[in-house]
């Protein structure tokens, strides 16, 4: 729930090989980590050893893609190679002679077009063109929880406040979890900044700077798998599932963007002078148009699963509110908006959950963004309501139009969205969208085939 700080940053050059070499050598690396992400952007990896750095940068690792998730690959298909970028080369803080590197996929040579951080670079490749670098910065809420006899439950047993939302107390019995996972982020070269106790019993949340997109995205899918391990290694589990438990909120992960001068390293989201008075400028208020026009179908990407829209509800459970919006409205430094302008310079998409892949969701919000400014499309006046609380007579009078309320549905749009589609890109002999459609629809017809326990107690004696 924190907002995430927004500060200038100079642009890195780029690490080569030798510079790898060095740093292995200097850090007294044994073993690496060539990992990637499918479609659920689940982690794969391989270990390899350090001595076989120059194998791992020239062939790559090697993965037979069907065994490793929704990527794009049958049990007939040829190997994908995983192939290093230098610059994510990541030291495993609780493990000093081990790294990881965050790869992008290659098939025979070629890039591989199912790969999602292949797809986040081409979408970035094209903003670039147009002078833009795409920034992000995330907000990763969790769940640390134990399993008892087959069921979940909080892993604090004291942390059952009513409202719990910034209690220092689970913070504090929380604090070797916390703290360590705040060290490693700085130690990472991450700058975290702020720590707390989310909304939930037993969630929280841990910011670290923004950066551009791909970074930020690498350092979501690291930090999801630091999470996990040192949950794990306190004999815990942590989930980053977007709706847990029925009855307490769900884990965001929102992103705040903005769009920087290529040449310069400026923010053009930034207008001191802004009549609105958001601290945006033209440019800016043109890419939030693009993302309330495209909403209905990013959200397919930016809420994934079936438990997404269990979370996109209005009503306050017993927490306090769902902190996670219904209806497709920008405002100020207001919760309740799917767009929310925290500060100058910058907004939040609300919209995006913990089972987001981040590189799938930083592509269509970019491309929802970059068909704003090419159409100069106006958002309107910002919405100053409490959205959780506007009746549905007046949302119908000002024409307020609201998110999908479940996967089938969202996918159904997105199916529909030529800018989407055009961004996702071509795979080998189809559109990606209708590979990720394809892949959801499945998911949502698993799951309602199923029988709830909710339907035998509703409908077994109803007639």
């Amino acid at each position: 729930m924190a907002a995430v700080i927004e500060k200038p940053k100079v642009a890195t050059t780029g690490k080569t090989l030798e510079d790898i070499r060095e740093e292995i050598k200097r850090r007294k690396i044994d073993f690496l980590f060539a990992q990637f992400v499918d479609m659920y952007a689940r982690p794969s990896g391989k270990l390899v050893p350090a001595n076989h750095l120059d194998d791992l940068f020239t062939e790559g690792a090697g993965f037979a893609g069907f065994a490793a998730g929704e990527i794009g690959q049958g049990p007939h298909s040829t190997d994908m190679m995983a192939i290093p970028d230098p610059n994510s080369f990541t030291p495993l803080p609780w493990q000093p002679d081990l790294a990881r590197f965050a790869c992008d996929i290659r098939v025979e040579g070629e890039e591989w077009p199912y790969d999602p951080r292949t797809i986040l670079r081409r979408q970035l490749a094209k903003a670039k063109a147009k002078g833009y670098v795409f920034k992000i910065g995330a907000e990763c809420e969790f769940f640390l929880l134990r399993q008892v006899d087959g069921r979940i439950e909080i892993a604090d047993a004291l942390d059952n406040a009513e409202r719990p939302c910034y209690d220092m107390r689970p913070l504090t019995r929380q604090y070797d979890f916390i703290s360590t996972l705040s060290k490693y982020e700085s130690k990472l070269g991450w700058d975290n900044y702020a720590n707390d106790h989310e909304d939930a019993n037993g969630q929280f949340e841990s910011n670290f700077v923004y950066s551009d997109a791909l970074t930020t995205s690498d350092r979501v899918i690291f930090f999801r798998y630091m999470v996990h391990t040192l949950a794990q290694r306190q004999g815990l589990l942590a989930t980053f599932m977007p709706k847990p438990f029925t009855n307490l909120t769900g884990n965001g992960c929102h992103l705040h963007m903005s769009l920087w001068d290529a040449d310069t390293d400026r923010n053009l989201f930034e207008d001191p002078n802004d009549a609105r008075g958001l601290g945006l400028s033209e440019l800016g208020y043109h890419f939030l148009g693009g993302l309330l026009k495209h909403a209905k179908a990013y959200i397919a990407v930016s809420a994934p699963t079936v438990n997404s829209y269990k979370r996109l509800i209005t009503g306050a459970p017993s927490s306090g509110a769902t902190w996670a919006p219904a209806f497709i409205t920008y405002g100020r430094s207001n919760r309740t908006q799917m767009i929310r302008v925290p500060a100058p310079g910058r907004f939040e998409d609300r919209t995006v959950d913990g089972a987001t892949n981040p590189y799938l969701t930083a592509t269509v919000i970019l491309a929802a963004g970059l068909d704003g400014i090419e159409n100069k499309l106006d958002p309107g006046e910002p919405n100053l309501s409490n959205m959780y609380e506007v009746p549905t007579e007046e949302l119908k009078r000002r024409h307020i139009d609201v998110l999908p309320s479940n996967l089938l549905d969202a996918t159904r749009h997105l199916e529909r969205d030529e800018v989407l589609r055009e961004a996702l890109g071509r795979a080998i002999d189809e559109d990606y969208v209708d590979y990720f459609v394809r892949v959801k629809q499945r998911e949502w017809k698993a799951y309602h085939d199923q029988v709830s326990d909710w339907e035998v107690k509703k409908y077994l004696q109803l007639v």
